[in-house]
């Protein structure tokens, strides 16, 4: 499915969260199924209902109770619903269970992410990435399959067409499974190859919870950008890089990447991890915090915990609290000011406060430039070119046959000059041994 269904098209879906307390209360679980018809919603479904068990310990044959079971199965068949979907993830067998009890297809939140995926996925490298996710979720789930096919018996010669069929079926994922890897690291490689020139530009990656507002923040402070917003959960899947002009005469490179959610599928995260390879090696982070929603320090944090899992530890992370024009009550904004006082309070569609973000981005930038001096004969002109060409020269003399030049680096290039300028010496060392 490459589209979003259409009206016509929309299946009628009911919600199920299970409900624990004291580790998840009944608040938090109505949270989580507010976020699911969300997900429901961009999947293309219309959620009749949501209904929440009360139970503490999962059922290991359907996940919640029989009783609860028994109310979804009149519910079901009086209402038509084409759609059951699990809050919580389901085992192959639970899930079995369930579809043969209710008549309708069951699914899990992670399966409604996948499709959600797939849905948004545009470029060849993030329908490659989704197709690998989905496959790795699928392999464990396809036992079962085709046990309507054989009689299972033990015994020489009684190994039956099913057993057959479904280990076909799991080399024949297992393969496409290697053959996807296998293409997403050459996609990967051909990516650094590509953005190696870029070493000497600073790069700045926005992250946040999906639907913040990161691809309307990305709109709003490069207009040229034409990034994809949309009020649905995933519109942006695959990374996107303009260029942003900073009051300080300098550029930067700006990302958008995609939108955190929790409970993100491991499968996913794993598969999009080159993908979000702009954001390992960004100078530093905007995380974009939505603040018109009542769990937003909940997002942060789930943010925070995926970044940690991929690997990424910046010491620089602005917060830019986006929708503060969404605040119903402005005392709001006062509290959460002072709670984050280092933050950035902003409205990307209204366009408030974005050159004040500009401005803040700019002081990083600066912050990451160092100065250095160097002397060099006149006739090195080609190390003298380069610097004025790749770096702030600031200050130059010209005592006899010697230049001076004082001139601001940034640290992502700092390396590779030091190297220009110690083979420059070395060059002229070995012909004064001549």
């Amino acid at each position: 499915m490459n589209t979003v269904a259409s009206e016509n098209q929309r299946e009628k879906a009911i919600l199920v969260g299970l409900c624990s307390p004291p580790e998840t209360p009944r608040s938090l679980v109505e949270e989580y199924l507010s976020e699911l018809t969300f997900l429901a919603d961009t999947a293309g479904a219309d959620v009749v209902d949501t209904f929440i068990q009360d139970k503490k310990l999962r059922d290991p044959a359907y996940c919640i109770g029989k009783g609860k079971v028994e109310e979804l199965v009149l519910f079901v068949k009086d209402n038509e619903i084409d759609l059951v979907i699990f809050d919580d993830d389901l085992s192959p067998a639970q899930a079995r269970n369930l579809e043969k009890t209710l008549e309708c297809k069951v699914i899990d939140r992670t399966a409604l992410i996948l499709q959600i995926f797939a849905i948004r996925a545009q470029s060849a490298q993030a329908k490659m990435q989704v197709e690998l996710a989905q496959l790795e979720y699928m392999l464990p789930r396809l036992s079962g399959q085709w046990t309507h096919l054989s009689k299972q018996k033990g015994g020489i010669g009684n190994k039956g067409p099913g057993e057959t069929q479904i280990e076909t079926d799991r080399r024949l994922v297992r393969n496409r499974i290697s053959l996807l890897k296998k293409k997403l690291k050459e996609v990967s490689l051909q990516h650094d190859t590509q953005t190696r020139g870029r070493e000497a530009v600073p790069r700045v990656s926005l992250v946040g919870y999906t639907n913040a507002g990161k691809s309307t923040l990305m709109n709003a402070l490069c207009p040229e950008a034409e990034a994809f917003a949309e009020n649905r959960l995933f519109a942006t899947l695959d990374t996107k890089t303009r260029r942003l002009e900073l009051n300080i005469n300098k550029l930067v490179l700006l990302s958008d990447t995609v939108g955190f959610i929790r409970k993100l599928p491991h499968t996913l995260v794993e598969s999009f991890k080159s993908t979000l390879d702009e954001v390992l090696q960004a100078d530093f982070l905007l995380h974009v915090i939505d603040i018109s929603h009542k769990g937003f320090e909940d997002q942060m944090h789930v943010v925070q915990s995926t970044l940690k899992d991929i690997g990424v530890e910046h010491e620089y992370i602005i917060e830019v609290f986006n929708k503060i024009d969404a605040l119903e009550d402005p005392s709001i904004l006062r509290d959460i000011s002072a709670k984050y006082p280092d933050a950035v309070f902003i409205s990307a569609v209204r366009g408030i406060n974005i050159s004040l973000l500009k401005d803040i981005i700019g002081q990083h930038v600066a912050n990451d430039y160092q100065e250095r001096f160097i002397s060099v004969h006149v006739s090195d002109y080609k190390l003298i070119s380069y610097l004025y060409e790749h770096t702030e020269v600031i200050d130059n003399r010209c005592i006899d046959e010697e230049v001076e030049l004082t001139f601001k680096v940034h640290k992502n290039q700092l390396k590779h000059i030091d190297s220009l300028i110690k083979s420059n010496e070395k060059l002229h060392h070995d012909a004064a041994d001549i």
